[in-house]
């Protein structure tokens, strides 16, 4: 980051719309039962169960991968994935100042899972596969007392960690051919390890859960089933069930002050069973695999967290699911505000195009193609519909508050459809393709003059010109009326953007280089060049209706506003945990919204509201 993005103001951030539901036990309940608890990308988000409001702790340098909270809720730790070679990071957080307490290093690549001690003396991590290590921290020293290998040598790979309710000294690992129970010796700084033994029973425990008095270890399998093991003789005394086993394995328990136990699956059955013979009372099927249970309080209320990015609320006396948040399970590939408003904006990614609220933020519609792609969306300026890129070859039309199709164009590219944009009079439709042909009214071919895949489609005021941008290096000024291309600019780049400037005399471009380009559009020449990223291509760009300022984000995962005619960075955000893959300001100037790889939809103040 260079010295005058450091010194660039913070952007305020106001809302971030997703979760990331493959995290184990991910989401968590408070004990002071007010807020919930999860990750999304490198942020650790804390929402008012009451309102919904939202405060971020930042920290993290890469995407979280575990979270825990200690019996009291005086800490929250988190850790987090690197990249081969490096160190993960755990942070240690004060959960009332919402500040870091202490960073942890040790673990190579990632952090796999963290549990307190029930005293909050300890906290103990695991490494990831490429780690395997586990590891005990003095939290009042921030420092390791001692480590051990998670498995024995033979066994396979340590997936879970959960301490004891009573015993600071006693903690639990689980995984792939491994069952531990380990007893610290703090005067010789070692930990013990008694193996489990389960008989014949060879299974791979993916989630363990613990009751309050630390008679047993409950232990979900990925063969369905849930193992009950004696806490303190580490011997198997039963499991089940053994007729109907859990689709796709248990990946999540919790224990409820009755004895009942909450189980999660990864088909996305959920489910209340008895637990003493594990037969099930009740049971609901939710939206892809259960991967978090969190329960509020005496267990009267609880929480659902899926690898759909969805949460659910549950009370025990109905058993009723309802859906109290959605997000993106995977990356957002692009967003778009209707213009003139600034209430709604759509985002679209693997299989479906979500419209949201702007305000609460809440999805209001969804539309899913199964098993497709939509590369790019756009509203007409009417309003009255969302025009989308799939990569089926398909552009697909929907109205925007029903999601009904209206049309489809078929075979518009033969390598999928990259870019989309609509006229002004809300008549056309120009597209790109993989294959680098751009076309109009509906499937006539404007230019093949472009060999690479069309990144970007931008449409002039008048409707009589667009530009086009280009993985080849190229950028072209098209004649809609003629279909002849008026000006072509190349740099040594693949292109991911480019913007006309709202008087239309330039466009702005960037892309791998990591250069914001001006160009004129009469003779094509280039007017300046801005490093905009030291690492990373340029993904989004979007510049505001007034023309003063303009907007970027890209693998860097840093937002950054900039004063179009200085050419300096005015404010920068940092809270994206992954890379950024679009960008767009309302019409207003008042919201700005982001979104990236990891499914994080993220809404910022727009810091140059426009004066009228």
């Amino acid at each position: 980051m260079s010295e005058e993005t450091w010194s660039a103001p913070q952007l305020e951030l106001e809302a971030v719309i997703g979760f990331n539901g493959y995290v184990f036990s991910g989401l968590s309940v408070h004990p002071d039962k007010t807020h919930l608890i999860y990750p999304l990308g490198c942020t650790v988000i804390l929402k008012s169960i009451k309102d919904g409001k939202q405060e971020f702790l930042h920290g993290h340098t890469n995407n979280i991968s575990c979270i825990a909270v200690s019996k009291s809720g005086k800490y929250i730790a988190s850790g987090q994935v690197n990249y081969m070679g490096f160190k993960a990071e755990i942070i240690i957080w004060d959960y009332t100042q919402r500040s870091i307490y202490a960073q942890l290093v040790l673990h190579t690549a990632k952090v796999e899972a963290l549990s307190f001690s029930p005293k909050e003396n300890y906290l103990v991590s695991l490494g990831g596969q490429d780690d395997g290590s586990i590891a005990v921290w003095n939290i009042e020293a921030k420092q390791a007392i001692c480590g051990s290998p998670a498995s024995p040598h033979s066994a396979g790979h340590c997936l879970t960690v959960q301490y004891s309710n009573t015993n600071d000294n006693i903690f639990v690992s689980a995984g792939s051919g491994t069952l531990r129970v380990w007893e610290l010796d703090l005067p010789n700084r070692k930990i013990q390890p008694l193996e489990c033994q389960t008989s014949k029973l060879k299974r791979i425990v993916r989630c363990i859960e613990i009751p309050e008095d630390d008679q047993f270890i409950l232990c979900g399998t990925t063969s369905g089933d849930i193992m009950k093991v004696n806490l303190k003789t580490g011997l198997l005394s039963n499991y089940g069930p053994v007729k109907t086993k859990y689709s796709l394995g248990v990946t999540a328990l919790k224990i409820l002050k009755s004895g009942n136990i909450l189980v999660g699956s990864g088909s996305g059955c959920f489910s209340l069973c008895s637990g003493t013979n594990f037969k099930t009372i009740k049971q609901v099927n939710l939206e892809k695999g259960v991967t978090s249970i969190a329960i509020r309080g005496e267990g009267q209320q609880f929480f659902v967290g899926t690898e759909a990015a969805q949460m659910y609320r549950f009370r025990y006396e109905d058993f009723k699911a309802e859906l109290i948040s959605t997000g993106h399970p995977s990356a957002v590939k692009d967003v778009a505000i209707p213009y003139g408003t600034s209430e709604l904006f759509a985002t679209c990614s693997y299989e479906d195009i979500r419209v949201w609220h702007i305000g609460k933020p809440k999805e209001l519609l969804r539309i899913t193609i199964p098993n497709m792609t939509c590369n790019a969306l756009d509203f007409m300026t009417d309003g009255c519909r969302i025009i989308s890129a799939w990569n089926d070859c398909k552009i697909r039309v929907f109205a925007p508050e029903s999601g009904k199709l209206m049309h489809v164009i078929h075979n518009a590219h033969m390598l999928g459809v990259t870019a989309i944009a609509g006229t002004r009079d809300c008549k056309r439709i120009v597209s790109g393709g993989g294959e680098g042909q751009v076309c109009k009214k509906l499937q006539l071919r404007l230019t093949q003059e472009d060999k690479a895949m069309i990144t970007c489609i931008k449409i002039k005021s008048d409707d009589k010109e667009c530009v086009t941008a280009s993985t080849d290096g190229a950028c072209f000024i098209w004649d809609l009326v003629r279909f002849v291309s008026l000006q072509m600019m190349t740099a040594n780049t693949l292109f991911r953007t480019v913007c006309y400037h709202p008087e239309e005399h330039h466009i702005i471009t960037s892309g791998t280089d990591r250069t914001v380009t001006y160009w004129n559009v009469y003779d094509g020449s280039t007017i300046r060049e801005l490093k905009a990223s030291q690492s990373g291509p340029i993904n989004g760009m979007h510049i505001s209706q007034d023309g003063k300022h303009f907007v970027t984000g890209g693998n860097d995962k840093m937002l950054k506003v900039w004063d179009f005619m200085e050419g300096v960075v005015t404010h920068v955000g940092i809270a994206h945990g992954g890379t950024i893959t679009s960008v767009q300001i309302c019409t207003n100037n008042r919201i700005l919204v982001s979104t990236s790889e990891d499914g994080a939809i993220l809404r910022w103040k727009f810091p140059h509201p426009s004066s009228s």
